[in-house]
């Protein structure tokens, strides 16, 4: 019964998820014609434009990591290509639509059932996958509030003067998963969470792929603006991460709204308003919009290859 409803949701939260991100495309293109970007792009140099690009492919070429490290993890056998294009999807998609656990969750279960996981394994994935992402933010984290707390942080009503004591935390939050997945000799349960005991390889996998997952993503849009003001990259990226976070927790669509009120309130002593939301939009839409589009023709794809697929099976059942 329980099989057969899951079966039976899957597909349509798959095709939800599918609306939505074709919702999301419509939804910017109303807001934003052609002609209203091309004058926006126009107004960036050309070689900040085609760095941001680069480094957004660079970006999410790392982020196949995930799901490779993850396949690896429940000691599965998958090819290169599924294993990308699982990780490209859910990440083109999710980071647009918001509720990336939710999300990510559903469209890796669609495309690994189709492969032949378990929902124990397609779980085992997606938790990890998550982990990892979590994880490479409090080590990006850790680092830039240690080193060089943002200063006047109080105008956001955190629960504590300085970001410097949310580094320390998440430093110790990383030293403890640490502790545990190394040393532990079998999985340790956190409340809802599972902690896996994990190799050292994996373990050093996943703070490699996560961070440079972060700091690139920073990149992306600090090369947009870059060649207009002097701001050095260490503290933009402490502007950035502290940004992710609030827009992250907020639940809302890809942080929209959070996200560049925490960039413009930080941003705002170094670039006029004006420029801050017109170097926001070119970030979103290097960054964000067409990895979604690149991610809904490639799910479209799938999901035509798989009916063609499961109509001449069928096919074949009947003739035989």
């Amino acid at each position: 019964m329980f099989n057969s409803f899951l079966r039976l949701l899957i597909p349509c939260s798959s095709l939800a998820i599918f609306i939505l991100s074709l919702w999301t495309i419509h939804k910017n293109f109303h807001h934003y014609n052609a002609q209203n970007i091309w004058n926006i792009l126009s107004t960036i140099p050309l070689s900040n434009i085609i760095k941001a690009i680069a480094l957004t492919g660079l970006n999410y070429t790392i982020m196949t990591g995930y799901d490779c490290l993850a396949v690896n993890y429940i000691r599965h056998t998958l090819s290169f290509y599924k294993k990308a294009l699982a990780s490209i999807i859910c990440s083109g998609i999710s980071n647009s639509v918001g509720f990336t656990l939710v999300s990510s969750c559903i469209i890796r279960y669609r495309l690994y059932s189709n492969w032949g996981l378990s929902l124990t394994s397609i779980t085992q994935i997606s938790t990890f996958c998550n982990l990892t992402f979590i994880l490479g933010l409090f080590i990006v984290g850790a680092i830039v509030f240690i080193t060089n707390p943002l200063e006047n942080t109080n105008i956001l009503n955190f629960p504590f003067v300085s970001v410097q004591l949310l580094g320390v935390i998440f430093l110790f939050l990383i030293l403890g998963y640490l502790l545990v997945t190394i040393f532990s000799k079998k999985q340790v349960k956190i409340g809802q969470w599972t902690l896996p005991h994990l190799s050292v390889k994996l373990i050093l996998g996943q703070l490699i792929v996560s961070t440079l997952d972060w700091l690139l993503a920073a990149s992306v849009f600090y090369s947009v603006f870059s060649s207009s003001v002097y701001l050095s990259y260490s503290t933009f990226l402490e502007i950035y991460i502290l940004a992710q976070i609030v827009g992250l927790t907020s639940n809302i669509p890809g942080g929209l709204g959070v996200f560049e009120a925490i960039i413009l309130v930080f941003l705002s002593p170094y670039i006029s308003t004006e420029n801050i939301l017109l170097f926001l939009f070119i970030y979103r839409l290097i960054y964000y919009f067409i990895p979604l589009i690149i991610s809904v023709v490639l799910l479209g794809a799938y999901e035509l290859k798989h009916i063609i697929l499961q109509s001449n099976s069928m096919s074949l059942k009947k003739f035989f």
